[in-house]
């Protein structure tokens, strides 16, 4: 199976140049998100090989037009499909299946230090999580809402 064509995505308008792929093992129920980078914005390309997840992309880029609307897709392991998320997005997924097992490759490396959330609940971005109660950590837990975040922590739209 082919799961990564640099033309094909390029004849779609996906020209990132992903130098980083992340695997991340979550078990039913838990929640990992809404994540960014500023300094170092990652784009995204997000697919399942095991299980189900509700995955979010949520647009948090100052000057948007989408500013504080999100999208959501089911990865499924079974369907093969994939999410594209542009640089300057918070992004996040629901682990709805027993184990899932969750790839994703990153348009620039992850920096701790450049780390940044926004409160996976947070009712003006009105997400609706498939689960009330989700396993979340408690650095995500600590998150503020997209209204707290200081202008100068927020990604710019269109991004130079």
């Amino acid at each position: 199976m082919e799961t990564y064509h640099r033309a094909r995505l390029a004849d779609l308008g996906i020209t990132d140049s992903f130098v980083q792929d992340n695997h991340s093992c979550s078990a039913k129920g838990t929640l990992r998100g809404l994540h960014y980078q500023l300094r170092h914005p990652q784009a995204k390309l997000c697919r399942v090989i095991q299980g189900e997840a509700f995955d979010v992309a949520a647009d948090i880029r100052l000057g948007s037009p989408h500013f504080g609307k999100w999208t959501s897709v089911l990865l499924s392991a079974k369907e093969h499909n994939q999410i594209y998320i542009p640089a300057g997005f918070a992004h996040g997924f629901l682990a709805l299946s027993d184990e899932v097992q969750f790839l994703y490759k990153c348009g620039d490396f992850y920096d701790p230090a450049d780390e940044h959330g926004v409160l996976w609940s947070d009712p003006a971005l009105g997400i609706a999580w498939a689960s009330a109660n989700p396993l979340v950590s408690e650095r995500d837990s600590k998150y503020p809402r997209l209204a707290e975040v200081s202008p100068e922590f927020l990604p710019r739209y269109p991004r130079s």
